[in-house]
């Protein structure tokens, strides 16, 4: 598809006040395809003065969407549920030619539809409470808005977390100013299109794409955001962080980056366990936050899982175009990333053994990774330690219990750790003691419950976000009245 072809077909600019723009400046910033070297389209880059307009509009048109009441404001959810539901193929579409997603197992868009349907009924949930324990006096609690929220989404899996993260902020009464990342900015901005055609008032969805340290970096200092969440590294993250305290202190729920354990226990089913490993590891060409890539077998039962692990990953992939219905595996989002990932396979042959993984291909041909296994890899290994966001798995063993428990905290992580065994005294003995925001217990990642709260520990994050009623939490202030 020729570049002509892509840029009449495809969204680029900003979002801001229920209108699409250009950026301030004239400035824009050049898209590549996942597959290859080639301009997909040139995508405005949100200024300084883009950013702040986008805020602005948004504290504006709070008062005015706070007022109205939580059926009100769901009835655009609706609606715009409907039309993300209708256009399904096409955000499936820009996600194969952004970052390289196979629309083989794309969902994300029902996922985002799901999500505001859900929460166009969620609003009346959200209540205060009284009190007569002081006599003479009413005391109540009040849950009121912020204004204006900021949601900061990652590349990987935009579509879900800018539902997950905009809907609970909009229906408690907040109006949200979304940055897309720069290496996938495109179903954002089909989403913003249906932002338009639902009729949302204007201000009340503003959707910015650009680079971190521009827009991102505003949108973190600005002392009208009173709230962010943010999905990504935990680098960033720590940036926020340092962001909000050096200006309004605003609220800051930040999910940030994994290095997943999972222990194989002797008495696991080893079949079972394979599968579910082989799918998190492989999934979305790994590019996921809660990837199992540290998977700690008991030594007794190691030999036959290793051999059972390569096997189920050699049948699983089938890489290629990620616009055809047979790929699962596709490229890496961009030759940065590849590259990156690269580096970690030359550590992991160096420090470990590799039993799966051939040459990774060069940028000309897209940025594939094929899925990779390690083991014997020491635990101080730098690709032990640190986030690869690439189907790069490290298979090592334990003897007793208590030394898997060990080497799977044993890491600045704790967002997502697995457990597989029959036995459920220790099952629950051992996601206990794991340091990890969710344990699962005879599966794995991706799986989440929706109506658990997901988040991670240690340098993984701060807070937790899902339904029911977290996300809203978040969005709310609470005040206390008291009446005489």
């Amino acid at each position: 598809m020729g570049d002509g072809e892509v840029s009449k077909s495809i969204e680029t600019r900003l979002f801001i006040h229920g209108e699409f723009v250009e950026s301030s400046d004239g400035k824009t910033f050049d898209l590549i395809s996942s597959q290859n070297n080639d301009l997909l389209v040139k995508v405005s880059e949100a200024s300084e003065e883009d950013t702040n307009r986008a805020v602005a509009s948004a504290k504006a048109a709070q008062p005015a969407w706070s007022a109205l009441s939580p059926k009100h404001r769901g009835s655009y959810f609706k609606t715009l549920a409907t039309l993300i539901r209708k256009n399904n193929g096409e955000f499936a579409r820009l996600e194969a030619l952004s970052m390289g997603h196979p629309v083989s197992g794309y969902f994300h868009a029902q996922v985002a539809a799901s999500t505001f349907d859900y929460y166009s009924e969620a609003g009346y949930d959200i209540q205060g409470t009284t009190s007569l324990n002081n006599p003479g006096y009413l005391s109540m609690t009040y849950r009121q808005p912020y204004g204006v929220a900021a949601v900061i989404i990652p590349w990987n899996v935009p579509m879900l977390f800018l539902a997950k993260k905009s809907a609970p902020a909009l229906i408690v009464g907040n109006c949200v100013v979304v940055k897309s990342s720069e290496k996938a900015p495109l179903t954002s901005a089909l989403l913003a299109t249906l932002v338009k055609e639902a009729g949302f008032p204007p201000g009340v969805i503003n959707v910015l794409s650009g680079h971190g340290h521009i827009s991102g970096s505003v949108l973190s200092h600005h002392m009208d955001v009173r709230a962010l969440t943010f999905t990504g590294s935990t680098r960033t993250g720590r940036l926020i962080q340092e962001a909000s305290s050096k200006s309004n202190l605003k609220a800051i729920s930040l999910e940030l980056g994994g290095k997943s354990p999972a222990i194989v226990f002797e008495d696991a089913d080893l079949d079972a366990a394979t599968k579910g490993l082989v799918h998190s590891v492989q999934s979305n060409s790994g590019q996921t936050c809660m990837a199992s890539t540290r998977i700690y077998v008991q030594d007794t039962a190691a030999e036959r899982f290793i051999t059972l692990f390569k096997e189920k990953m050699e049948a699983e992939v089938r890489s290629g175009d990620p616009l055809e219905k047979e790929t699962n595996h596709g490229p890496l989002v961009d030759v940065t990333q590849f590259e990156k990932v690269k580096r970690y396979i030359d550590i992991g042959k160096h420090d470990g053994t590799i039993i799966l993984g051939a040459s990774p291909r060069t940028p000309s041909t897209g940025h594939f990774i094929p899925p990779t296994i390690f083991t014997h890899t020491p635990e101080s290994s730098l690709i032990m330690k640190e986030e690869v966001f690439g189907p790069i798995v490290n298979i090592n063993t334990f003897t007793l219990e208590s030394e898997a428990i060990t080497k799977s905290n044993d890491s600045e992580y704790g967002l997502y750790a697995s457990v597989y065994t029959k036995n459920i005294d220790r099952a629950m003995r051992v996601s206990r003691a794991l340091e990890a925001g969710t344990v699962a217990v005879n599966c794995t990642s991706p799986y989440t419950s929706v109506d658990t709260p997901f988040g991670g520990y240690k340098g993984s994050g701060v807070g937790r976000e899902g339904m029911p009623f977290h996300s809203m939490e978040f969005f709310l202030e609470t005040k206390s009245v008291h009446i005489k």
